[in-house]
């Protein structure tokens, strides 16, 4: 069974007990409305010009953070992970930075930026630079001496040999980061707009419906946008880094799971 065909059935298994609580009374309709009725309301929603706007907002943040963590992550990690003096100064200061959760610093975002833009973007930036910054170090860390030595018995020079035996091994590695990257700049900036008090996007509509009476119903059909937009994102990176990096034992794992 392919498994587009396999997460269908969880899928629908999911929808079934979902009516299926709300029909038996489990859970009341007011505080948990049943699949049709939120399918119902999305469709409304997609047809109202305020919501795809907050839909693009969210959307053209999170381009823009995961554009500007791949900036600042790719070459930070080449120069970590191949040069271990400029590792070793700042490995205080990436394991003090790393564990802060981003809506830790939504207060101080807040101040020093706004609530507007900006501050979605930074911390989705700040939250989503640590997978790839990392997987490329390690993959770095993994490349077998062996293949450095050949390069280098050839005359190869550090640049030469950083472009033809390091960036190919790295590459699958951070694309790998990339997708985990992506992830979490969709959860982050949703999460500021939520409790950043964004104008605009996907979170601030659900903190301001949510506000209403009987509007569970428009806060989920919020919840399965986000879900859907997390949905297609990694499955187009999953499709795009099988086709791209198809000789690497990374994607072929990554496919059988």
């Amino acid at each position: 069974m392919r498994p587009f065909v396999r997460g269908l059935i969880g899928l629908g298994v999911l929808l079934l007990v979902w009516d299926g609580v709300v029909r038996l009374g489990l859970v009341a309709a007011d505080n948990l409305p049943p699949p049709a009725e939120v399918g119902a309301r999305l469709v409304d929603l997609l047809g109202q010009e305020e919501f795809l706007r907050d839909v693009v907002a969210t959307v053209l943040a999170w381009l823009i953070a995961v554009a500007v963590a791949v900036a600042i992550a790719v070459p930070a990690g080449l120069i970590l992970g191949t040069i271990p003096s400029v590792r070793t100064a700042t490995r205080m200061l990436i394991e003090f930075l790393r564990p802060i959760p981003p809506v830790a610093l939504i207060p101080l975002t807040m101040i020093v930026v706004g609530s507007g833009p900006d501050a979605k973007i930074f911390l989705a930036v700040y939250a989503s630079i640590w997978p790839i910054l990392f997987n490329i170090i390690y993959a770095l860390d993994d490349i077998d001496p062996l293949l450095l030595d050949t390069a280098r018995s050839f005359g190869h020079r550090r640049a030469r040999v950083l472009a033809t035996v390091a960036l190919p091994h790295v590459a699958p590695f951070a694309f790998t980061g990339l997708r985990l990257s992506a992830a979490i700049a969709l959860i982050v900036t949703v999460s500021t707009e939520y409790l950043a008090a964004s104008e605009l996007g996907v979170g601030a509509f659900i903190i301001t419906v949510s506000n209403s009476p009987n509007s569970m119903d428009d806060v989920l059909a919020g919840a399965l946008v986000i879900g859907v937009l997390g949905y297609l994102v990694n499955e187009v990176l999953e499709r795009a880094g099988r086709r791209m990096f198809r000789w690497s034992d990374t994607t072929r794992a990554e496919a059988l799971t």
